[in-house]
């Protein structure tokens, strides 16, 4: 019978191995766990755009917090794999003072909530949409996806470009770092008004 169960055991480790490489996308790779400083900070750009339930989502209203905007698409194979990473790093920092925001370029609300079906743990952050990707300019987007940080005092901290874990202690470890050592004072735009 021990014979049987140890057969049995090594049989689902075998499948849950091959499993859990189906699921990290063989031949992509790995994603990273480190934001690159921007030792001297910029202004943070403009970010006014609709969210998935077309209320308009102004990143001004979030001076005083530590902000990470992602830049995404659904076509794109290491946004779709970090999804639940900037979700769990939600819920991880969760909270006053922290949020996560995604910004989806160039594709429709339909695309978009369909791969949100698909997303364990959904996504509870703000999914904005850039259809005509007029973004990405002000932002300095090379390609996606593109993340920046915005410390509280609204100057850009942290760029991370390609897929990252996002709730891996490292980067947890710098996100909770800046939250506590640039603090946001008066709530002032985070860009001059235009």
């Amino acid at each position: 019978m021990s014979a049987v169960l140890a057969k049995a055991g090594s049989v689902l480790v075998a499948v849950s191995s091959m499993l859990s490489v189906a699921v990290a996308e063989p031949g992509l790779p790995p994603l990273t766990h480190g934001l690159t400083s921007i030792p001297t900070g910029q202004e943070t750009p403009a970010l006014r755009l609709p969210d998935l339930d077309d209320e308009e989502f102004d990143i001004r209203d979030l001076r005083g917090s530590v902000v990470v905007v992602n830049f995404w698409a659904t076509w794109c194979p290491p946004c779709r794999r970090e999804m639940p990473s900037l979700e769990r790093l939600r819920q991880h920092m969760g909270g006053d003072g922290f949020t996560v925001v995604a910004v989806n370029i160039g594709e429709d609300a339909d695309t978009v909530f369909s791969f949100i079906g698909t997303v364990d743990p959904p996504p509870s952050f703000p999914l904005l949409l850039d259809q005509d990707a007029a973004s990405l300019e002000g932002w300095g987007v090379k390609g996606l996806p593109t993340t920046y940080v915005v410390a509280p005092d609204g100057l850009i901290a942290y760029r991370a470009v390609g897929g990252r874990e996002f709730h891996h202690p490292r980067i947890i470890k710098q996100l909770r770092e800046l939250r506590s050592a640039r603090p946001g004072g008066e709530k002032e735009p985070m860009h001059p008004a235009r």
